[in-house]
């Protein structure tokens, strides 16, 4: 293959300046691609670049080219693609928040901790207050992320790597395997480049429908009110509620939610646990990646996408981490449930209070594109199942035994509500009793072992 083109940049062979573009002075010759592509063509149709739209092929080309390149990640998985790919999705639709903006989500914030005081008996988190481009959101929740995923990812990605290094040469025509074997040394990083991709769109989809920084039900901000304004402002289109009823609405979910993780630290640490539980558990479909390799056509990057697509490499959990997963659904349930029993309480003054709860409880028991499309990538669905049992349980907690008692359950992990609770809800506050009764006892009798009070007959 020659490095001199033509003078004029228009004459220049498609498939030469599509390889040129992929892979610089090391591309393979186009004319021998050619020659193959033409017999391995889809559905008997040959190759043929010229028909692509330009386009087109410039953002395969630079998608192709960032998943083949090295970079500064030493893993399998190429994060700093991840990232890149979110930002990229979110691009040309992402204002920035300006001053204005950004008061009234601070005065949103403020208003709802103010109601929030009169409707629990935990304390106002005291953390920032921040409004949110979607770009900020990613890049403030990119590295929690990250640690969520990260088990999950390392060994999809080893898996895909494995399989398509030593399978795909396999399936090219003849022609196309001496042509292929001069990729080799960037395949090693495929399987990682892949997942990167695949999880930074489901993080870029995600950015343009989160509300807040806990709206996926985990402290994915950290410690800190977010909120996106430009978010806020879609989901309130088409309701017929004022944009003030709306923020103040999505404020003191917000606000609850971040009062239960700062007075009760080990309640973030408690789900990152399950997650990291979950994920070690975690064994890919070796024999799905093999297949799916069968079909996949190495100059279509977009066919590489299309593997991750379904129900993924990642089996029906069992045992272990069928338990985990179940502990982690109950809690985000028990969690979301508070959450919608206080803020209830809290939004009375608001007019279209009951409208708003019906709205993010249907859309939250539900799950929107973006969830799917990350519960389908790493097997972890973010969804409460038991939202509504959950909701009922606080209910009669609270009727029952007053505020106070309810709130007093976040101080400990043992006092928390199980699946059995929820699936019993009227009988927890007897087992609750009965269970601190014989603990009162235990420590009865323990203190009283140590001070040496039992009669040795």
């Amino acid at each position: 293959m020659s490095n001199q083109g033509p003078a004029n940049g228009d004459d220049q062979d498609p498939m030469e300046e599509m390889f040129r573009r992929m892979f610089g002075d090391n591309a393979p010759d186009p004319e021998e691609i050619q020659r193959a592509m033409q017999q391995f063509g889809a559905s008997g149709m040959p190759f043929d670049p010229s028909m692509m739209d330009p386009q087109m092929m410039q953002n395969i080309m630079a998608q192709f080219q960032s998943m083949m390149a090295s970079s500064d990640d030493d893993g399998p998985v190429k994060w700093d693609l991840a990232k890149q790919t979110a930002r990229q999705s979110i691009a040309g639709q992402d204002p920035s928040v300006g001053s204005f903006a950004a008061k009234e989500i601070d005065d949103a914030l403020r208003v709802a901790d103010a109601w929030l005081d009169q409707a629990t008996t935990i304390e106002a988190a005291n953390v920032p207050i921040v409004a949110w481009s979607r770009a900020e959101w990613v890049e403030a929740t990119m590295e929690n992320w990250r640690e969520m995923t990260e088990p999950v990812a390392v060994s999809l990605s080893e898996a895909l790597t494995r399989a398509i290094t030593e399978q795909l040469p396999g399936q090219l025509p003849e022609e196309l395997q001496a042509a292929f074997g001069q990729m080799q040394p960037m395949m090693k990083n495929l399987g990682g480049s892949m997942f990167g991709l695949q999880l930074g769109q489901a993080i870029g989809e995600l950015a343009q429908e989160v509300l807040s920084g806990t709206d996926t039900g985990f402290p994915i901000a950290g410690q800190r009110m977010a909120m996106l304004p430009v978010n806020i402002e879609e989901f309130g289109d088409g309701l017929s509620v004022e944009a003030d009823q709306v923020r103040i609405y999505l404020a003191l979910r917000e606000a609850a939610r971040m009062r239960l993780f700062a007075n009760s630290p080990w309640l973030a640490r408690d789900l990152m646990a399950m997650v990291q539980q979950y994920a070690a558990g975690i064994s890919i479909d070796v024999s799905a990646i093999e297949d799916a390799v069968q079909t996949l056509d190495p100059m279509d990057p977009e066919s590489m996408n299309q593997m991750f697509s379904g129900s993924m490499f990642i089996p029906e959990p069992e045992g272990a981490q069928k338990a985990a997963i179940d502990q982690l659904e109950t809690l985000l349930a028990l969690i979301e449930g508070w959450v919608d029993v206080v803020v209830t309480e809290a939004a009375k003054p608001l007019e279209s209070a009951e409208a708003l709860r019906e709205m993010i409880n249907r859309r939250r028991a539900a799950g929107g594109p973006a969830e799917h499309a990350f519960g389908s990538l790493v097997g972890l669905d973010l969804r409460p199942r038991r939202l509504h049992d959950a909701t009922k349980l606080w209910t009669i907690i609270q009727e029952a035994e007053g505020v106070k008692y309810r709130d007093a359950i976040w101080e400990s992990q043992l006092r928390l509500p199980t699946n059995e609770d929820l699936d019993d809800p009227e009988g927890y506050i007897k087992r609750r009793k009965t269970a601190d009764e014989q603990s009162a006892s235990l420590d009865d009798d323990l203190k009283k072992l140590l001070e040496g009070g039992f009669d040795e007959n």
